[in-house]
């Protein structure tokens, strides 16, 4: 990190920034000293519901957080996108309000709302004032129990997630390469179809497809509610009990028995079309959370990739000068192993040949190549900064508590930074020996071609 010249600012401008930097320490600080800092409290009731409170009274300020334990994973091809579809649908309207109230209702009282769908779970979330917080106890409850699904509306709403997905995908090539890779990659398991689903599977949605696998999935007993903020536990659980406890519970709904077998060899994906740049992206299958090598994997991905200072970057863009940019990405918190990624934008002229092989010789070199403290110790760091960050916000705290709950257990917070600490250069070097292999790899290349006049 470089340093801040304080002299830059004007002198508020410094208080903050000097309050900022404050703040951090003292977070390093806490955790360096051992502190727990994740006083939940944890509690389920008689239908199900899982309630995740955590009380921080640094601001009058609280986030409401429903997770449903469903995404694109427990989709089946013909309804892929199904789960995106539905947290469209979910604000449209349920039993008490109808269309339109819900974000229109927390706007009102000076908060906001919003949703996402991943390929694990669905999560719907509003940031407003303490003492707010009944009136998001009732408009979460309201459209758990039930939610109306209006027939027009439906096919409103199912034109706009059409147009989101050919803005996002469609007219993306980088998009459409990386989820061509993701369908390469993939040949049993659900994490083959993009969360946003084919675009002919989500013409062909019925309301009634939709309004069934909300009876299947959206039920307390699957989901998981998670408050972060200011307010009192005992207080709070009588309402939560008093808004959510008379929902009732489902039969638990289908598991996904899936398991991607190991690959055999090489898989590649050329995508010629309309685009700017060739593109270059490279993935390994990996082992998820469950497995220890996951937090090596962790520190290999933000060696080999992460920032300005990465092993690709500087080999790539400022010594070889192929690449515009380069990248990666690791997620260890998946329910299941999924993928490392490691991408380029090629720059105008190069080989996109040259790039591939360029990113294939830095990954070789960190297997027989010993690797320095220093960069071992700045790539943990790294890691263990950026999670300390994200729990400055009380979103990002409920945020954290979420996905470890979906995932098992939310205690499994407190092992992240020991078990990035833990990891040694040896540790780095084995497990790209072990899944930065050839035949474990799925290669895609995007090959930009003039439009046809």
């Amino acid at each position: 990190m470089g340093l801040i010249r304080l002299s830059q600012y004007k002198p508020i401008e410094a208080i903050v920034i000097i309050s900022f930097l404050l703040l951090v320490l003292f977070s390093l600080c806490a955790h360096a000293e051992g502190q727990d800092i994740w006083h939940v409290r944890d509690v389920t009731l008689t239908n199900g519901l899982r309630v995740l409170l955590l009380e921080d009274h640094r601001t009058p300020t609280v986030t409401l957080q429903v997770w449903y334990r469903v995404g694109s994973r427990n989709e089946h091809l013909g309804t892929t996108g199904i789960s995106h579809m539905l947290e469209h649908m979910m604000f449209r309207g349920a039993k008490k309000y109808g269309p339109g109230s819900f974000s229109e209702m927390v706007e009102k009282n000076g908060g906001n709302d919003n949703a996402f769908t991943t390929e694990d779970y669905t999560v719907y979330f509003e940031n407003i004032a303490s003492q707010k917080v009944d009136i998001l106890l009732d408009l979460e409850s309201d459209r758990m129990a039930d939610i109306l699904l209006d027939p027009k509306l439906f096919l409103l709403e199912k034109n706009v997630v059409i147009e989101e997905r050919r803005l996002r995908t469609e007219d993306n090539p980088v998009s459409d390469l990386l989820e061509q890779v993701d369908a390469a990659a993939f040949k049993a398991h659900p994490y083959h179809s993009p969360v946003i689903g084919w675009m002919s599977d989500i013409e062909q949605l019925r309301r009634d497809d939709v309004y069934n696998y909300y009876k299947t999935y959206y039920a307390p007993n699957d989901a998981v509610l998670v408050v972060v903020g200011d307010f009192k536990s005992e207080e709070l659980i009588t309402k939560i009990e008093k808004s959510f406890g008379p929902i009732k519970s489902n039969a638990s709904p289908p598991k996904v028995r899936s398991i991607e077998p190991p690959q055999r060899g090489e898989r590649r994906v050329t995508l010629r079309r309309n685009a700017e740049l060739p593109f270059v992206a490279v993935a390994y299958h990996t082992p998820n959370f469950t497995s220890h090598d996951s937090f090596a994997l962790e520190v290999l991905s933000t060696i080999l990739a992460k920032g300005d200072s990465s092993r690709l970057y500087k080999s790539l863009v400022y010594d070889k000068q192929i690449a515009l940019s380069v990248g990666g990405d690791y997620s260890r918190l998946n329910i299941d192993p999924s993928l490392i990624y490691f991408y380029a934008q090629v720059l105008p002229g190069r080989n996109p040949a040259d790039v591939e092989n360029a990113i294939y010789g830095e990954i070789e070199k960190i297997k027989r190549e010993p690797i320095s403290q220093y960069e071992l110790d700045k790539a943990k760091n790294q890691l263990e900064s950026s999670f300390v960050f994200s729990q400055d916000s009380l979103f990002g705290r409920g945020f954290i508590l979420g996905q470890y709950e979906i995932l098992g257990n939310w205690k499994r917070v407190k092992d992240y930074i020991p078990g990035i600490r833990a990891v040694t250069a040896a540790d780095v070097i084995n497990v790209a020996k072990k899944y930065l292999t050839q035949d474990n790899r799925t290669v895609g290349v995007l090959i930009p071609e003039k439009p046809q006049s």
